[in-house]
């Protein structure tokens, strides 16, 4: 078996991020796993617009008004039932350019529904494109800077997959924390040096050298303090990603630059870092604060409950000359092979709410 402290070499590279983090490992050893993928992230998305063909990937939201439609329709149907509560507030973690929250929007309104907005995001370049999709909006850093006065429609679509995740790997000699260590012009993962055997679960410690945990507690502490705010002020909320229910071993660290894999330790904040959500201990820690939590199901399952095939249908017969985009727009997003079962949906809401559509 190779050795896992040296796998996955990424060539150095001469920018600025690569530069200031070459010299804290220089001057501190080694960095953690979670502190080069949060400084690579902050980077990457401070400085462009990542989504659509100019950029690296695209999201749910980009490849068809369905999704934000039924995202939407979704919410509204929870308010409505809940006998349309004054106050409530939409919120989106991470929007994007905006997009889903506009369809959103849109279909909430033909219900009556029009709610303040607000973002949270930190990106300059991102929160430019938000204001041109929805006029009036406001932004905050974080949860902490929203009102917390009233209900909260919350939706966080691809947000906790870009979270910085911590990783333990198993040496030959024990658990370690999983590390970035520069040697010569590369950066490579590296086991570190401190014990942490105590911190793993008994039924984990004695597995094959090279399994790796991972965790985030990050997402963690953002799925409680959501939790805490709908069960203290009412709502509900929609997280949609890739991941899984966890805990469980695996690597799934990935860099995405180009709409290709690319290297997570070659060029620091120059592509998209992401990892699988463990919607397992998201769905523990929101239970804890006392809120209803549901799912997961698949991204394709939930869509189809509400309505994609009617609203897909109704899209062609508007626009006959893009039946067959339409057509395959709804298959990317529903499809088991394609985004529909890699992708889940769990939500949370608050106590004395009524339960959403979508969840058998």
């Amino acid at each position: 078996m190779p050795n896992p402290s040296l796998a996955q070499p990424g060539e150095g590279r001469t920018t600025a991020l690569a530069a200031a983090l070459r010299r804290v490992i220089e001057a501190d050893g080694p960095v953690p796993i979670g502190h080069w993928m949060a400084a690579a992230n902050a980077h990457y998305y401070a400085t462009r617009d990542p989504l659509g063909a100019a950029g690296d990937f695209t999201t749910a939201p980009e490849i068809s008004q369905m999704f934000g439609e039924l995202v939407g329709v979704w919410l509204l149907d929870l308010w409505l039932r809940a006998g349309r509560p004054a106050g409530v507030r939409f919120v989106e973690l991470g929007p994007g350019r905006g997009t889903l929250a506009a369809d959103a929007l849109r279909a909430m309104r033909s219900g009556g529904l029009a709610p303040p907005v607000h973002f949270v995001e930190t990106s300059p370049a991102l929160r430019a494109k938000q204001a041109e999709a929805v006029p009036g909006a406001a932004w905050h850093d974080s949860l902490a800077d929203l009102p917390d006065d009233g209900p909260l429609l919350l939706v966080a679509n691809e947000f906790f997959d870009a979270l910085p995740v911590r990783q333990l790997i198993r040496a030959t000699d024990g658990w370690r924390e999983r590390m970035v260590a520069a040697v010569g012009e590369l950066f490579v993962p590296a086991a570190g040096g401190r014990p942490l055997d105590r911190i793993v679960p008994d039924h984990l410690r004695e597995v094959a050298p090279g399994s790796v945990i991972e965790t985030s507690p990050a997402s963690v502490a953002i799925a409680r303090e959501i939790a805490r705010r709908l069960r203290d002020g009412g709502g509900a909320a929609l997280l949609i990603d890739y991941g899984y229910e966890g805990p469980m071993l695996g690597d799934t660290l990935q860099a995405v630059r180009g709409h290709a894999r690319a290297n997570p330790f070659e060029d620091p904040g120059e592509a998209d870092l992401t990892a699988h959500v463990d919607f397992g201990t998201l769905g523990v820690a929101a239970r804890a604060e006392g809120v209803h939590v549901l799912g997961t199901v698949g991204q394709g399952a939930w869509l189809q409950a509400m309505g994609v095939e009617q609203r897909a249908a109704a899209l062609a017969a508007g626009a006959p000359d893009k039946a067959g985009e339409i057509d395959a727009a709804r298959q990317r997003l529903t499809t088991p092979d394609q985004m529909g079962e890699l992708f889940r949906v769990l939500a949370l809401v608050a106590p004395g709410w009524p339960m959403p559509a979508g969840f058998a």
